[in-house]
């Protein structure tokens, strides 16, 4: 429908590709003391899911988050009471802004939630045993214009995974963190 308007409208592929049901950025998995997995929560990791793109001007984000905006047309959770899903930026996605209106959150764990393991002790206690940042939103593909050759678009939606981090501090912290490297590359540049 968008095409027909005019608009630029591509269909996105994101591999291992998490659904956060309460969107807390991570999928966690509880285990018991023996290993045995514990079904405390809805969080999943799918083989795939797509989604599509269109290229919008957003005048109510400003500028910045002009370009390339998700649309789920097969939501899975409710968004102010409804099921639907964006326009959320992908530059809003890349950047961590999670507070954006238009499901930037939920569309951001989809592609950059870690992947968390819990031993669950009590309802007060669990411990977290093993954190994977690097297994959520792989290979994040379009089809090439004119081809049936794939197109690796997942620089639009993350930054390259870092090697191993070991994240003791908030994500808003690692988000400002990554802020103040960007503001030395920029200076120096």
């Amino acid at each position: 429908v968008l095409r027909s308007l005019g608009i630029p409208t591509r269909v996105i592929t994101n591999f291992n590709s998490a659904h956060d049901t309460n969107i807390n950025l991570s999928i966690d998995k509880y285990i018991d003391a023996s290993g045995k997995t514990l079904h405390l929560t809805e969080d999943s990791v799918w083989n795939f899911h797509v989604w599509n793109e269109s290229w919008f001007i957003r005048r109510d984000l400003g500028s910045f988050y002009d370009g390339w905006q998700v649309l789920d047309a097969t939501p899975q959770e409710r968004s102010k009471g409804i099921y639907q899903c964006g326009p959320a930026s992908t530059r809003a996605i890349k950047e961590g802004d999670v507070n954006l209106d238009y499901d930037s959150s939920f569309v951001f764990a989809a592609v950059n939630a870690d992947y968390v393991t819990w031993i669950h002790y009590s309802n007060k206690r669990k411990q977290r045993i093993y954190s994977d940042a690097r297994k959520i939103g792989k290979f994040i593909s379009t089809k090439a214009v004119g081809t049936n050759s794939r197109v690796d678009v997942t620089a639009h939606y993350k930054y390259r995974e870092a090697k191993d981090i070991s994240f003791k501090i908030s994500y808003s912290q690692y988000k400002n963190s990554l802020m103040d490297d960007r503001k030395i590359l920029v200076t120096a540049v």
